[in-house]
């Protein structure tokens, strides 16, 4: 169910990204065309109707982003909209694995207490999360002694603690690549740059600056990106050290619980 989820929602975030995608590249032939003829109006126009002129955020970036190379940019917008599904569904996963062990620890202690082992289980089996989960599978090598509860918990411990950090490679391999694909673009567009200078024969200002901040813009978006996904990836890190400290103590109270049920029971 959470793969299919997942899935869900990185194909719809996927397929926002295309259309906008689409809608930019469809507009960029009209935008240069408007541009063209309002040169002349802009140049005999004061400094009162530049700012009557004032674009919005969204117009500036899709400017900004064909002006930048789409064949460049969307190499790093991929990577965004990849990343930021991986974020997504790394927190839902997240929230619906943080358990109150509090109240667990409870509720299992006082099955125990009236129910025994199986009626402890059936307590685990009822709630959701990892914590429940590794619970679950110290109570059912409980009834072996305690020290293979502990090899239990310890062993299956491990095994969720990986699982909740499932998908942070990929973001992280993202944060790497992006301002690398934008220093990539920005690299090549240099060298067009100093190859339209060799053709002109000439170093014209206009020229070099022109394809000097059309090389930069990459880099520009790529160090974006990599920011982005950066800080969604100090929140999982951060997310993911407080449910495994969660899970420590928790099952380190569990043993204890065990340890009590034993002693009164023998």
């Amino acid at each position: 169910m959470k793969k299919l989820f997942s899935f869900i929602a990185l194909f719809a975030i996927l397929l926002i990204g295309a259309s906008k995608l689409n809608a930019q590249t469809a507009n960029a032939v009209t935008d240069t065309t408007v541009k063209t003829d309002t040169v002349s109006t802009a140049n005999q126009a004061g400094p009162a109707d530049e700012q009557k002129e004032g674009k919005a955020m969204h117009e500036v970036f899709k400017e900004q982003f064909i002006a930048g190379g789409v064949p460049w940019m969307t190499p790093i917008l991929i990577i965004l909209i990849i990343g930021l599904a991986l974020v997504i569904e790394r927190i839902i996963y997240l929230n619906l694995a943080t358990t109150n062990t509090t109240k667990l620890l409870s509720e299992i202690e006082g099955a125990l207490e009236k129910g025994g082992i199986e009626a402890a289980k059936e307590v685990c089996r009822n709630t959701r999360g990892p914590v429940a989960s590794i619970f679950y599978q110290g109570l059912d090598r409980a009834s072996e002694g305690v020290e293979m509860a502990e090899k239990a918990v310890i062993s299956y411990g491990s095994v969720q603690a990986g699982l909740l950090e499932k998908g942070l490679t990929w973001i992280s391999l993202f944060i790497a690549l992006a301002p690398m694909l934008g220093f990539l673009g920005t690299v090549v567009g240099m060298v067009m740059a100093f190859r339209d200078i060799e053709a002109a024969g000439d170093i014209s200002p206009t020229l070099v600056a022109g394809g000097i901040k059309v090389a930069l813009l990459t880099t520009v978006f790529g160090l974006i990106v990599a920011m982005i996904l950066q800080v969604f990836y100090n929140y999982l890190l951060n997310k993911i050290d407080s449910i495994v400290n969660s899970m420590e103590d928790a099952s380190i109270s569990l043993i204890d619980i065990l340890v009590k049920y034993n002693l009164k029971n023998k």
